[in-house]
């Protein structure tokens, strides 16, 4: 008995171990890509020293030994010699993880992202960064919103960081508040995450404009093809509002639909693409980054041509004409942009973009979102919990009223660690924060948006 109890026991911890080494043998590559990925983008693309990277937004990342090379722009990573990545960065284009090609093969690709005259930052806010002189605005209250930004700033729990990086406030197409944290400035690029998708909204709507695109477009990939696959009844408009009913595991720890797609794959798209249906399309509402890359991917192949015109489209129609000189999306391996995570802007340019979606897509007098692209995109997506999703931008309040204690139009772009850019129309509002909340509960936002919104006289 004692020797049939010892072997099972044994049995037992042998099986522990083996599964412990393969989960290890397939997760170890992510943290090793996931390191070398922010730390390339957060040094030569936001220019912060690699020091304050390591503290704060690699602090859980000790086992990891990086390198970057100055010289050639990439970042190195691995674990005691096992899993090593490696992230390259080219100008305009941001870090690529070299996944299924190699870093001399990335650098050798001839790019020239067109940019806007330098000369344009001279002009005037907002598609400038100088500022017409004026007293502020007599109606708010200036004490009320400087208390909100306090009480973002302010750090009164040291185990419990909030993290705020940037604000920036807008009202009536001025900014009337701004603040940064110390090591961050308005000259400061940061990541949006998932608000990398609201932009994703944005190149769909004009594309649409452009006839190339339409909302109820189905049959959109020839990998859906075959006679009978249900994934053929998928629209755009069903990807749009994260009701495809396609597999997908949104869960970033360890070996995973998502951390693959973002970390250990050449092509990006590939991932969401192959995956089944799992419910009717239009049946459930199931977040899903990968549903991002797939627009991302449709996206490419409407426009057609080579990768330089690919990567030159938000430049050349949204980025430059707004004034967001800062902006870069990143490409995967493959060349498509991660349209689900890897933007980076300063937090003016993410005000620029609110501003955009809060002028109803007109910039200058310019139409640069299809007429009732803006509405189509704050209607609220049936199947999502509380209807609080839109068309890859979330409602602030729920359909049930439930939410934060402000008008029911507000809507907003939301992205990892508590990145969030909030459009509020009747109040003639833009509210940008930046920052490194981890977990994202360590800051207050309800309570900041809340706020914000009692500075306004319309309560």
């Amino acid at each position: 008995m004692k020797k049939l109890v010892f072997r099972t026991i044994g049995v037992a911890v042998l099986l522990l171990i083996v599964y412990g080494g393969y989960y290890a043998w397939k997760a170890l590559p992510i943290y090793t890509a996931y390191s070398a990925k922010i730390m390339c983008s957060c040094v030569f693309i936001s220019d912060r020293d690699q020091s304050s990277v390591l503290a704060e937004d690699l602090s859980s990342f000790g086992m990891v030994d990086l390198n970057v090379n100055y010289l050639d722009s990439t970042v190195t990573s691995d674990v005691m010699g096992l899993a090593p990545r490696t992230a390259v960065f080219r100008e305009g284009l941001g870090c690529t993880l070299a996944l299924g090609t190699t870093a001399e093969q990335l650098k050798s690709e001839k790019i020239l992202i067109i940019k806007p005259d330098a000369r344009q930052a001279n002009n005037y806010w907002p598609t400038g960064d100088n500022f017409a002189g004026g007293e502020f605005p007599a109606e708010l209250d200036e004490d009320v919103l400087d208390r909100a930004l306090n009480m973002v700033f302010e750090e009164k729990d040291l185990d419990h960081l909030q993290g705020t990086r940037a604000v920036v406030i807008v009202y009536k197409g001025k900014i009337i508040a701004e603040r940064y944290a110390q090591g961050f400035s308005r000259d400061t690029p940061l990541i949006g995450w998932s608000m990398t998708k609201s932009v994703i909204n944005a190149m769909v709507g004009i594309l649409v404009q452009m006839n190339l695109l339409h909302l109820e477009d189905d049959h959109l990939f020839v990998e859906w093809s075959d006679d009978g696959d249900p994934r053929n009844k998928i629209t755009l408009d069903q990807l749009l509002r994260q009701s495809s009913g396609l597999k997908w595991d949104e869960i970033y720890v360890g070996y995973s639909d998502a951390t693959r797609m973002l970390l250990n794959s050449p092509s990006p798209p590939s991932i969401p693409l192959s995956k089944s249906l799992e419910f009717p399309p239009d049946s459930i509402w199931k977040y899903s980054s990968g549903t991002t890359n797939i627009i991302s991917e449709l996206i490419r192949r409407k426009i057609g041509g080579d990768s330089k015109q690919y990567w030159n489209f938000p430049h050349n129609f949204l980025f430059n004409k707004l004034g967001m000189r800062s902006a870069i999306i990143e490409p995967g391996p493959d060349g498509t942009f991660v349209g689900s995570s890897y933007m980076y802007a300063t937090a003016r340019d993410w005000a620029r973009f609110g501003l955009l979606y809060l002028n109803d897509g007109i910039w200058n007098g310019d139409r640069i979102l299809p007429p009732g692209w803006v509405e189509y995109t704050q209607q609220p997506t049936p199947q999502a919990p509380r209807q609080k999703y839109a068309a890859h931008f979330w409602r602030t309040k729920g359909e049930d009223g439930s939410g934060p204690d402000m008008p029911k139009d507000a809507y907003h772009m939301a992205g990892y660690e508590g990145q969030k850019v909030v459009i509020i129309p009747s109040y003639e509002l833009v509210i940008v924060r930046l920052g490194f909340s981890q977990p994202e509960s360590n800051w207050d936002f309800t309570g900041f948006v809340e706020e914000v919104v009692r500075a306004f006289p319309y309560r």
